[in-house]
């Protein structure tokens, strides 16, 4: 297996954007390959440790250090940044909280969930607003809006907007807008934005610097950030104790989530290993904490800084929480928000107009099923069949 490619150092712009004179690293497609994919990877590690505490955690497997479930996959995270994703190629910067809710209705709301009834609380809360005819924001007005689930989502924005934190920002901001309101919005900010610079070749705290640039100073979420990446170089426990609440049951406050994550990436100086392996032994909500760090070092170095048999293990979505991207690949989702080139349907595996078809040749190849889908666009916009 290669050697993780080498986290690259830049001149960066204050928001982000690599200067001239910034040293090489991996193009825009790795970088994007290596974002969704290692969101993906970072979940599906993570998962098993989900709301657990480190303690439990070694009690059970000692340290992880790769998979430790028989059939590793992604999780609610995995599944709604495709979503998310899909929605973004589709509509661009042009992206409203009308279509967000449209997608929403359409494609979640107004269909059968699948087993997890929709993911977390903060998810199934909207769709319970959505069903009684809310529309964004107001759908977002339910009691867990502070969620990480806008931050789980929230790195296609940043993939999109390559170097451009404060535009990847607006953007997931406007997707939240359907189901998270303040803390949860910001969680979404600050990850959009740490993707978009870390897709340009930004330096790890510069990585870090371009989140907090698009996030009120004096909120949750930021004092939490800044706390974390303070005590990263002392390791686990120092995270740990600067920003969990003690006892207080709710694993996924976005102010938490999202500061583990970036210190986990900050401690491992953007390292894609050690990154993510920090953020999944350290517990609570270990499968957003892990795909957040995963996407940040993904995005750094690229999808050869993956370990190749993680990256192997990550097949199509399984529909398991959605059900409308099975069959859709990360790897697909990252090259459409790379090139732009194809103008995708909405999400969703039974939707009746088809999926856009990634046209770059792909490290990874997944096997798209048809899943019933009436036809495939290709990237120059004619129909396959």
């Amino acid at each position: 297996m290669a050697p993780p490619a080498p986290v690259p150092t830049a001149h960066v712009h204050p928001e982000g954007r690599a200067e001239p004179g910034a040293v090489s690293g991996p193009g825009p497609r790795e970088r994007a390959r290596g974002a969704l994919l290692g969101l993906a990877v970072g979940d599906a590690l993570g998962a098993p440790a989900e709301n657990l505490r480190p303690s439990e955690i070694r009690a059970r497997w000692g340290r992880i250090t790769g998979y430790v479930s028989e059939r590793p996959c992604g999780t609610d995270d995995t599944e709604y940044a495709i979503f998310s994703g899909l929605l973004l190629a589709r509509h661009g910067a042009d992206l409203t909280p009308a279509l967000v809710g449209e997608a929403w209705q359409e494609h979640i709301a107004g269909r059968g969930e699948g087993r997890f009834r929709g993911a977390g609380f903060s998810e199934r809360g909207t769709l319970e607003n959505l069903r009684r005819g809310l529309a964004a924001p107001v759908s977002a007005q339910h009691r867990h809006a502070w969620s990480d689930g806008l931050a789980m989502r929230a790195a296609p924005f940043g993939i999109f907007a390559a170097g451009r934190p404060a535009e990847a920002a607006r953007l997931a901001e406007i997707d939240g807008s359907v189901s998270h309101e303040g803390e949860g919005i910001h969680g979404g900010r600050a990850v959009a934005a740490g993707v978009a610079a870390a897709m340009a070749g930004a330096s790890p705290g510069a990585v870090v610097a371009a989140a907090l640039s698009v996030i009120p100073e004096d909120s949750w979420t930021a004092r939490s950030l800044r706390r974390a990446v303070a005590v990263a170089h002392l390791g686990e426990r120092a995270i740990r104790s600067t920003v969990v609440v003690p006892g207080y049951p709710w694993t996924d406050l976005a102010p938490e989530a999202v500061a583990l994550a970036f210190a986990a990436y900050a401690s491992a100086d953007g390292e894609f290993r050690p990154a993510v392996l920090t953020a999944v032994n350290m517990g609570r909500d270990a499968d957003t904490t892990a795909a957040v760090a995963g996407a940040l070092a993904g995005a750094t170095g690229g999808v050869g800084a993956i370990p190749a048999e993680w990256g192997a293990a990550i097949g199509p979505a399984r529909g398991s929480c959605l059900r409308c991207v099975g069959g859709r690949h990360v790897v697909e989702v990252a090259d459409l928000l790379v090139g732009r080139g194809a103008r995708p349907t909405a999400p969703g595996g039974e939707c009746e107009e088809g999926a856009a078809q990634a046209g770059a040749a792909r490290t990874v190849r997944p096997t798209v099923p048809d899943n019933g889908w009436a036809g495939a666009v290709r990237p120059d916009g004619e129909r396959t069949r």
